[in-house]
């Protein structure tokens, strides 16, 4: 299955501060070469996604500065796609890069350290899937914060971190796989998410899928990885990088 990647890198990492003050928390490093979107970069092109589009917004000139190495190391194109409001949240982010995702996406959190086999799994399942695919980690014990997901009959039925984690088969690990038939609706989702409320997340358009039976999920396995939201994640994505 051929897919483009997107990549959500306009966020401000506040709670990385004062390293993300002049820095994209996706650019912060994990080894003395690779920094966390170096990661993301070489995972989609071990899976032969070479085309690949990346939201910027807060240093967005950072980014700019490390996309010909990205295009030069992993063999990828990089087209940038320019969020001129990187404070809103990012649901209006993944609406901005909408022409990227319309034949078929694979779309990673730009501070999300994973293994690439999770991409494998998602390309695997889209074959025999019409439905929007998350990522779901359904073996690690779910805390408050996770954005956990419960399943139905139909699939998903809900995806929300305020929910009982007794009540959620586990949590969606930010990688996910957009289906180009679903990719308009997806764009009609996002844009009345963020024009009811500019600070809530894709997924809460991705919700307004589910309640239309249009979005299911695939396993990653017990595999390691992190999201990088504060000092502590980010010394986990270092540790997980180091393990491989």
């Amino acid at each position: 299955m051929q897919v483009k990647g997107v990549i959500l890198a306009a966020g401000q990492g506040q709670r990385l501060r004062p390293d993300t003050d002049e820095l994209p928390k996706t650019l912060l490093p994990l080894t003395e070469t690779e920094t966390i979107l170096d990661t993301i970069v070489a995972g989609l092109a071990a899976v032969r996604v070479t085309d690949i589009a990346v939201t910027i917004g807060h240093a967005a000139h950072r980014i700019r500065e490390h996309a010909p190495s990205l295009e030069a190391r992993y063999g990828v194109t990089v087209t940038l796609v320019d969020n001129d409001k990187p404070h809103w949240n990012n649901a209006y982010s993944l609406w901005t890069a909408r022409e990227h995702y319309a034949e078929g996406a694979i779309l990673v959190n730009g501070d999300t350290v994973h293994p690439y086999s999770i991409e494998e799994r998602l390309l695997d399942a889209a074959e025999e899937s019409g439905q929007l695919l998350l990522a779901l980690d359904d073996h690690k014990t779910l805390t408050e914060e996770a954005m956990k997901v419960r399943i139905g009959p139909g699939g998903v039925e809900l995806i929300h971190k305020q929910q009982p984690t007794e009540a959620a088969a586990g949590e969606y690990i930010g990688v996910s796989l957009i289906p180009a038939g679903l990719a308009d609706d997806l764009t009609k989702a996002l844009e009345a998410t963020y024009t009811r409320d500019h600070t809530l997340y894709y997924e809460d358009a991705y919700q307004l899928l589910a309640e239309a039976g249009q979005v299911g999920t695939v396993s990653t396995g017990p595999v390691a990885w992190t999201e990088v939201d504060d000092h502590a994640d980010w010394a986990a994505a270092e540790a997980i990088v180091k393990g491989r």
